[in-house]
């Protein structure tokens, strides 16, 4: 029996290895953004990475979260918002940034999406950074209304007026977190958030995006929206995370329970450690 689980053991490592391996050289040599690297997102299932779920897909999953698992709605956001400032702070340390002020403008939109930013947000706060929100349709829930005390409670200032201009943005933040729409987005972007993604088009300052990037199909992408440097998949990857080509693919939210991820095949990555994130290739 000890024979067979060294055996065992070493065929999980040089399996891990050989996609380490796969997923270095498709970054070297290809680039992250390119064809080689999407065919190798797009197989990861079969290759041994994370499947990456349709919009009915991910529904289903977080339906079973709530009704099976009997998660909350404030817990899962409180663990997604965690994820996604843990995740930036990886990529985007206070260190990198060249200005003064560490400042991150984080754009949230009506649903649980804009939520998730909210506690994004207030742990980025806790993490040295200088954010700013601009949350235009506040829904009238006491979930949102209470994070939204907690960041103005924290001294996050929220903005009146969103800039028009993206120079005005380059200028005065480092980053722009995306919180606007999430897997259940669907249809035509409704004002004012399609005047912010098209200003958000514009803007030379990296783009992070929770979940989806915000007007794409959660399926099919957008070549014509926002292209995010960075995207932060919650609790598993959509298959629209195919043609992302920025430079940071990060999964967050290790709070899935191993049936549900048997029962959906997510095949979901190892956290290293006490990570509650894992970049992703």
């Amino acid at each position: 029996m000890r024979g067979l689980r060294a055996l065992l053991g070493l065929g999980l490592l040089v399996g891990g290895a050989r996609l380490a391996v796969r997923a270095d050289t498709c970054l070297r040599t290809a680039g992250v953004g390119s064809a080689q690297c999407r065919k190798y997102r797009a197989g990861g299932a079969m290759e041994g990475g994370p499947k990456f779920l349709s919009q009915a897909e991910a529904q289903a999953v977080d339906e079973e979260l709530f009704n099976e698992y009997k998660f909350s709605v404030d817990q899962l956001m409180e663990l997604a918002g965690l994820s996604c400032a843990t995740a930036i702070a990886k990529a985007y340390p206070v260190s990198s940034f060249t200005s003064n002020l560490p400042t991150v403008l984080v754009v949230c939109g009506p649903g649980n999406n804009g939520g998730d930013g909210l506690v994004c947000a207030r742990h980025l706060k806790l993490f040295g950074y200088e954010p700013a929100i601009f949350y235009p349709k506040r829904p009238n829930k006491s979930l949102f209304e209470n994070l939204t005390t907690q960041c103005q409670k924290m001294d996050i200032p929220f903005l009146s007026e969103f800039p028009q201009e993206a120079e005005v943005i380059d200028g005065a933040y480092n980053l722009v977190v995306d919180a606007i729409f999430g897997f259940s987005f669907k249809g035509a972007v409704r004002e004012p958030f399609g005047t912010i993604l098209s200003t958000l088009k514009h803007i030379t300052i990296p783009i992070a995006s929770v979940d989806i990037p915000s007007g794409w199909d959660v399926e099919k992408g957008n070549p014509d929206g926002i292209q995010p440097d960075m995207l932060i998949s919650l609790t598993a990857p959509k298959q629209s995370a195919v043609h992302f080509s920025g430079r940071y693919h990060y999964l967050g939210g290790r709070f899935v329970p191993k049936a549900l991820e048997k029962k959906y095949n997510l095949n979901l990555p190892t956290y290293p450690d006490t990570e509650c994130v894992r970049k992703l290739p």
